[in-house]
């Protein structure tokens, strides 16, 4: 049946502007990637072909007159691996768009989460930086779905953003507190990013509130700052530092992260390099939120270099190979494609090859 509604989808986007009105886009990306992975401590080895959030979607505006304009856009999961999909379980919103700036509601991207995910070269792949950085990934999470990870798409959010002076910005997000846990608590999200974009430089101020998410009356925080300088257009050298805050039952929990990116484009021919460091959680907290735990040796690093060669402007094929090294005691995971199961033991190293393709259309 997903797939009916998904052809269905596309076939509207086609005949919409026949119809009705003349400026809406049928989009998608398809990302695919043969992986041959390791996990220690275990021993496996696994060989897969995995789906790299592949996209399929359609967007568009009308005119309202005196600059502003209606805006609406459907994207949905698209799973070329399994065929699977959903029609709008990604950034899906309709809103108003002027002078003053863009207001709108839906399931989309958190301010926080799309401040620096453009910095990360693999994402999303396996090898990206929510195995570390934002504590895991929410592909499309309400206040009660996920109540660890900073790297969200939220459902039942609303969106303001700001419009561009002299290269700055800000946006603002709201995850309405819509849910109503058995335990009394109202959860509920907020979400802001400011962004200064000149084209050569790149900087990000970030911070997210997350209120009753482990319980009544205790938040969690999520705060960064990014950094691009991006020379002459073909080289880009990156660095985000970031802090999460979690307020359990049983006390605090903090961990401090950093990455640092680089990318080289040189014709068809492109370097990518990426590397986090989290540092081994600090607090009174006892339970692991995500995988964050307090005590020495839960940091990890993840590090990947890669190559992608481009086919043309939209098609290009990758390799890359990654490197996932817990400490003694932690138990972070592939953020996308995860690897570990309950049953791992704590301080595995996760490794891997990736052959891959991406489409966009």
């Amino acid at each position: 049946m997903t797939r009916v509604y998904l052809l269905a989808a596309g076939a509207l986007a086609v005949a919409l502007p026949a119809a009705a009105q003349e400026n809406v886009q049928l989009y998608g990306r398809l990302n695919i990637g043969i992986e041959a992975l390791h996990a220690s401590g275990t021993g496996d080895n696994l060989q897969r072909l995995s789906n790299n959030r592949s996209v399929i979607g359609f967007r568009g505006t009308e005119n309202l007159g005196g600059g502003w304009q209606a805006l609406f856009q459907v994207e949905g999961t698209l799973a070329p691996d399994t065929g699977a999909g959903s029609i709008a379980a990604r950034d899906t919103r309709v809103g108003i768009q002027g002078p003053w700036g863009t207001l709108f509601g839906g399931n989309w991207t958190l301010p926080y989460n799309g401040a620096t995910s453009s910095l990360d070269p693999f994402y999303p792949t396996t090898a990206g930086y929510m195995s570390l950085m934002g504590n895991g990934a929410g592909a499309t999470v309400s206040n009660t779905g996920n109540t660890y990870s900073f790297d969200r798409r939220q459902q039942n959010s609303v969106h303001y953003w700001t419009p561009s002076w002299a290269g700055w910005s800000a946006r603002v997000a709201r995850g309405m507190g819509e849910e109503r846990p058995l335990d009394g608590a109202r959860p509920s999200l907020t979400s802001a990013a400011l962004i200064h974009d000149s084209g050569e430089w790149y900087a990000t101020l970030a911070h997210e509130d997350h209120h009753d998410y482990q319980g009544r009356g205790h938040s969690d925080r999520g705060s960064k700052l990014g950094f691009a300088w991006r020379l002459g257009g073909a080289t880009q050298l990156a660095a985000v530092v970031e802090s999460l805050r979690y307020e359990t039952a049983t006390g605090k929990l903090r961990r401090r992260s950093v990455y640092v990116s680089a990318t080289h484009q040189a014709g068809r021919h492109g370097l990518r390099f990426g590397l986090a460091r989290a540092q081994s959680a600090s607090g009174s907290a006892v339970e692991t939120v995500g995988t964050v735990r307090a005590g020495p040796g839960t940091g990890a690093t993840h590090a990947t270099i890669g190559y992608d060669y481009l086919l043309s402007k939209r098609s290009s094929l990758f390799a890359y190979y990654t490197r996932l090294d817990n400490g003694r005691n932690g138990v972070a995971d592939f953020a996308i494609n995860n690897l570990r199961s309950e049953a791992d033991v704590p301080g595995s190293t996760l490794s891997g090859v990736v052959l891959g393709m991406r489409h966009n259309f």
